[in-house]
C-alpha cells in the first residue's frame, strides 16, 4: 500500500492524514472537484446528530466510492461465525474451554471465526458477540467489513498485519486493534499460524473510562492509542468483498481493491493499543480492589455505571496488600464475564486456564480461586510484596446474560470437569466449644 510510515497518537482525535500532498480540501469536506480526481465519501459511526464528544465520522478522499461492487448474496461459507445467541438456553453453570486448534486446511481470519458466546444483536443495538478465531493463511483476494458492530481483536499467537481503508495496523500478541464498524478490512498473517479473541460491539463505541477518584492520569492513557496513516492500493482485478450485515455473513464481487482512500480526516477510524503500556492501579493498603480498576475501554449502557461492554486485563503487577487475601476474592456478580488468557498464568488458577483457552462466568454464578490457588495464597507472607510477572488476562465483561453457542458447547475444547477445581475447598469452619 503507499503511505507515508507511521501513526497518529491519541484517542478518539480529529486526525487529518494524506498518503499524496494536496489530497484534503481547504475549508469543507465535499469540494465539487477533489484533488487528484477523487471521490469525496463520509463514513458515520454514529448518528448525525450524536452529541459532539460521542459523535465518529470521517470524511475519505478515494478512487473509487464504496457503492461501487456487485450485488451483495447471502454466504454458504463461515457458518461457524454468526450471532445465533438462543441456540441454546443459557445455564447458571461455569464453563471453561482449551485452545481451539489451529485448522490443517488453508484458512484465513474471516474463515476461522468461530463464535463461542454473545447477547443482544445489531438490530436492538445492544449486545456483544465473542468469538475466537483460528488461522494459517492470509486474506488473499478478499476483504470483509463488519456493519452490525465494530471489532476488538486480541491477539494471542502470531502477529496480524491488518490493511484497512484508512491505514495499515500492524498488531501483536499483547497488542489490541479496534476496527469501527463498516470499515473494510484486509488480515495478513505475517507469522504462519494465529489465533486470538473478538469481542463484537453493538453498543455504544467504545471509549475510554471515566477515572473518578483515580485523577487525571493511570490505567489506559489517550497518547499510546495508535491510529494509522492514510495509505491506498490502486489495484483492479476481481475480487471478492464479504459483509456481516444483520448476524449473517454476505459476499459480493469487486473489480478493484476497497482499500483505495488516498487522504481522509476525521475520528471514526482504526486503532491498536499496547497492553503493556497499561498503568494498573491497585490496593497499597488492604484488600483486593474490584476488577472495575483494570478497565482498558468500555461501552456504556443506558445505565450510568453499567456496561453494554467492559475490556478489562490482568497485567503483570505488585501486590502489597497486607493481612489480605491478595488474589480475586470468590464472588458472584451481577455482571458476566468471559476471560481469555493470552499469555502466561493466571493468578487465580493453578492450572486449566492456558493460553488460548477462555472461561466463562455468566450472573450470579459462583467463581474464585480454585482450591490450590486459594491453599497458597492463604498461606503467603503478606509482609512481603508479591511481583505477578511474565502473564496476560483479559476479561469481556457485560450486564447482559452472556448465552453460549451450541458450537461452543459442543465443542471438543469444552472442559467437562471445569467445576471441579473447586471440590478440594475444605471445610476448615470449627465452632467454639459451648459454655
Amino acid at each position: 500500500m503507499n503511505s507515508a510510515n507511521g501513526y497518529l497518537s491519541g484517542f478518539g482525535n480529529e486526525f487529518a492524514t494524506e498518503a499524496l500532498p494536496g489530497v484534503l480540501p481547504v475549508g469543507q469536506n465535499s469540494p465539487q472537484k477533489v484533488a487528484h480526481g477523487l471521490y469525496a465519501e463520509q463514513i458515520s459511526g454514529t448518528a448525525f446528530t450524536a452529541p459532539r464528544h460521542s459523535n465518529r465520522r470521517s470524511w475519505l478522499y478515494r478512487i473509487r466510492p464504496a457503492a461501487m461492487h456487485h450485488p451483495f448474496r447471502q454466504c454458504e461459507a463461515g457458518a461457524g461465525f454468526h450471532n445465533r445467541f438462543d441456540e441454546v438456553p443459557p445455564s447458571p453453570n461455569q464453563l471453561r474451554w482449551d485452545p481451539w486448534p489451529i485448522p490443517f486446511m488453508p484458512t484465513d481470519f474471516v474463515d476461522g471465526l468461530i463464535t463461542i458466546a454473545g447477547n443482544g444483536s445489531a438490530a436492538t443495538q445492544s449486545g456483544v458477540g465473542i468469538h475466537v478465531y483460528t488461522a494459517n493463511t492470509s486474506m488473499i483476494g478478499r476483504f470483509f467489513y463488519n456493519a452490525d458492530a465494530e471489532m476488538l481483536i486480541v491477539p494471542q499467537l502470531g502477529r496480524l498485519r491488518v490493511a484497512t481503508e484508512l491505514g495499515v495496523l500492524d498488531v501483536a500478541p499483547l497488542e489490541i486493534a479496534v476496527i469501527p464498524r463498516g470499515i473494510r478490512f484486509r488480515v495478513e498473517l505475517c507469522d504462519p499460524q494465529a489465533r486470538g479473541y473478538v469481542a463484537e460491539n453493538f453498543g455504544a463505541t467504545l471509549r475510554l473510562p471515566e477515572l473518578g477518584a483515580i485523577g487525571s492520569n493511570g490505567l489506559a492513557n489517550a497518547r499510546d492509542f495508535l491510529t494509522p496513516v492514510a495509505a491506498y492500493e490502486d489495484i483492479d482485478g476481481e475480487f471478492e468483498l464479504i459483509a456481516k450485515f444483520h448476524g449473517n455473513l454476505w459476499t459480493a464481487t469487486i473489480d478493484h481493491s476497497p482499500l483505495d482512500v488516498v487522504g481522509w480526516h476525521g475520528n471514526h477510524a482504526p486503532y491498536k493499543y499496547d497492553l503493556t503500556r497499561f498503568n494498573a492501579i491497585g490496593s497499597i493498603s488492604f484488600d483486593h480492589p474490584d476488577p472495575s480498576i483494570f478497565t482498558v475501554l468500555t461501552s456504556p449502557s443506558d445505565t450510568v455505571g453499567t456496561a453494554n461492554l467492559d475490556f478489562a486485563i490482568f497485567p503483570p503487577r505488585w501486590l502489597v496488600a497486607e493481612h489480605t487475601f491478595r488474589p480475586p476474592w470468590f464472588h458472584r456478580n451481577i455482571a458476566s464475564e468471559f476471560m481469555g488468557l493470552i499469555h502466561g498464568a493466571y493468578d487465580a488458577k493453578a492450572g486449566g486456564f492456558v493460553p488460548g483457552g477462555a472461561s466463562l462466568h455468566n450472573c450470579m454464578s459462583g467463581h474464585g480461586p480454585d482450591a490450590a490457588s486459594f491453599e497458597k495464597a492463604s498461606a503467603a507472607d503478606t509482609k512481603k510484596p508479591d511481583h505477578i510477572q511474565d502473564t496476560m488476562a483479559f476479561m469481556f465483561e457485560t450486564r447482559n446474560v452472556i448465552c453460549p453457542t451450541r458450537q461452543a458447547l459442543d465443542s471438543a475444547q469444552l472442559q467437562k470437569d471445569y467445576s471441579s477445581c473447586w471440590d478440594g475447598l475444605r471445610k476448615n469452619f470449627s465452632a467454639p466449644a459451648t459454655p
